[in-house]
């Protein structure tokens, strides 16, 4: 019932652990990590070309002491169960021969996990396989793991030998992420930016080509148990953990339901929120957001929590927000693909972002149901907004995809633009409105971004969050978490602006985005001239799309 009340008293809602695939092992250790923001920010790696890489690790120069790979019972997803396989754990790691022995010992049979295979190729030398996304034999682009027995004092190199993109932006000063159980338990410290000589370079001379991601790095501590991750995790548990304090919470409850939109291929709850003031949803316009259809773009899981942060807070403009409009967040669209770790595809083994419109329920439930939601809502009022939060591996800055179809209205085809470009106001020192893109492309039609604009949702967009950080208003550095959740605030405040009653700012906006164009056109500033008529390919390059690549499928 997508209009029930937030003013009315909260069902009981349980959260079960997560249900994993049989094929999979998973070990019973609790993972969390403590929340960090760097007493300043963390500084772009300058970049090391290619050209300088002196040699070329392979498995047969090394010792495995790491393997892990699901044993997959068939080409396709069965059934699941919490605590995944059952039985005993196998052993994937070498033994130690003893105290001396300087072996590092790899784990990742846990949320969010991906290591595959790691092999010993000097005394602190590894190269390192992840495991594709599972029941496919791609997309390896997210990475964390665990390593345990560290020496403070040898410098460690570690090369992840099959990453799936020709272009990353480890190439351009992007740095892996570090975290010491040790510094987080005596200092407070969390995740961290780490690594010297991060290089990013082709590999294999096969086809596909797979590239290689190899950085050095020293540890904190002697013994230490660390993680090296490809971005913030931010896991289902995590989410779990944040709705129950949530639904727990007498005030916020007061104007939000949680819900299981439906349960994923595996069986875990794809949760739905509604954020609205008590007592009537009439005349109230819709906003839907979501995120984590790609479950290794988890930049948009932080993003996503300060958004719910500030929009269930007691500031002014928040209160104004949820007497507005009626909020339907869908936070994590694909947890089976979060629970295991993959980086794009759910356990249908696709990427349920090209699925909207055309996938059937029983096999991407997250997104059928999604869209079948906002059908339903269109019926009865307008969903003004629609936000699908992703991450971006290859561009740096915060950006967004919209919609123009060309065949709009001039007025109408700048309304589009402005979204973004009040947003780039907001956040001068994050978000590039030279980034955003606006073409309506054919292979992009089954995504939630060009599907839900084809139902009718009158402002579409996907916001993309880029891996690394900024380099715009003086910055070159790495996001943090609070620079992620920002983001969330900001959307917020870009909304309200969006929908001010007074159009100042709006009609601003309109005369900037007309001129901006007027400029690509190669147009006198002023001159007018009608939009209509020009394509969207005309109006923008279309050679740096969205993250997907070419063996996506």
């Amino acid at each position: 019932q997508p209009w029930r009340s937030p003013g009315e008293p909260q069902a009981t809602f349980s959260f079960p652990a997560p249900r994993w695939p049989v094929d999979c092992e998973v070990i019973q250790d609790t993972i969390e990590h403590i929340e960090w923001v760097p007493p300043k920010p963390e500084p772009f790696c300058p970049p090391m070309g290619p050209e300088h890489v002196l040699y070329t690790l392979s498995e047969e120069q090394g010792t495995v002491v790491y393997h892990s790979s699901p044993a997959l019972q068939g080409s396709c997803f069965t059934r699941a169960r919490v605590g995944g396989a059952p039985g005993p754990l196998s052993s994937p790691a070498a033994p130690l021969e003893g105290p001396q022995d300087t072996t590092l010992l790899f784990e990742s049979r846990f949320e969010s996990g991906n290591l595959q295979t790691a092999i010993k190729v000097g005394p602190y030398e590894y190269m390192l396989m992840l495991r594709p996304d599972l029941y496919t034999a791609k997309h390896t682009q997210w990475f964390y793991f665990r390593v345990q027995n560290t020496r403070q004092e040898p410098l460690y190199r570690f090369t992840i030998a099959n990453m799936a993109k020709s272009k990353s932006l480890y190439g351009q000063g992007l740095r892996p992420l570090l975290y010491s159980q040790r510094d987080a338990q005596s200092h407070g410290i969390g995740w961290r930016r780490v690594g010297t000589d991060v290089r990013y370079y082709r590999g294999s001379a096969g086809e596909p080509p797979l590239f290689r991601l190899s950085w050095t790095v020293r540890f904190p501590h002697d013994g230490d148990t660390c993680f090296f991750a490809a971005c913030y995790p931010y896991t289902y548990s995590d989410l779990q953990r944040y709705l129950r304090a949530l639904v727990a919470d007498p005030e916020r409850s007061q104007y939000c339901t949680v819900r299981a939109l439906c349960r994923s291929l595996a069986g875990n709850a794809v949760y739905l929120l509604t954020i609205t003031s008590p007592g009537g949803v009439a005349g109230k316009r819709v906003v839907v957001v979501s995120a984590r259809v790609h479950p290794g773009e988890s930049g948009g899981s932080w993003a996503m929590r300060g958004f719910l942060n500030f929009l269930l807070s007691t500031h002014a403009d928040a209160r104004l927000l949820r007497r507005l409009f009626v909020f339907k967040v869908v936070p994590m669209l694909n947890p089976d693909g979060v629970v295991v770790g993959n980086s794009r595809c759910s356990l249908a083994g696709r990427d349920p972002n090209r699925a909207y419109g055309k996938a059937l329920p029983g096999s991407f439930p997250g997104v059928w149901h999604l869209w079948a939601m906002v059908q339903r809502v269109l019926a009865e009022r307008e969903v003004m907004l629609y936000c699908d939060f992703h991450g971006h591996s290859r561009k740096n800055n915060v950006f967004m995809y919209g919609c123009d179809g060309g065949r709009d209205s001039t007025g109408t085809r700048l309304l589009q633009r402005v979204f973004p470009l009040m947003l780039s106001k907001n956040a001068p020192d994050k978000f590039s409105f030279s980034s955003c893109k606006y073409q309506v492309q054919k292979s992009k039609e089954g995504t939630g971004r060009v599907s839900m604009w084809r139902l009718g949702v009158s402002y579409s967009y996907t916001l993309e969050v880029a891996f690394s950080g900024s380099t715009l208003g003086g910055r070159s550095s790495h996001f943090s978490v609070e620079d992620l959740e920002s983001l969330g605030r900001l959307l917020c405040d870009t909304l309200l602006d969006f929908c001010d009653p007074v159009p100042a700012k709006l009609q601003q906006c309109l005369v900037e985005a007309d001129a901006l164009l007027q400029q690509q056109m190669g147009r006198e500033p002023g001159s007018g001239g009608n939009w209509s008529n020009v394509s969207p390919s005309e109006l923008e390059s279309s050679t740096s799309g969205s993250d997907s690549s070419v063996s996506d499928g």
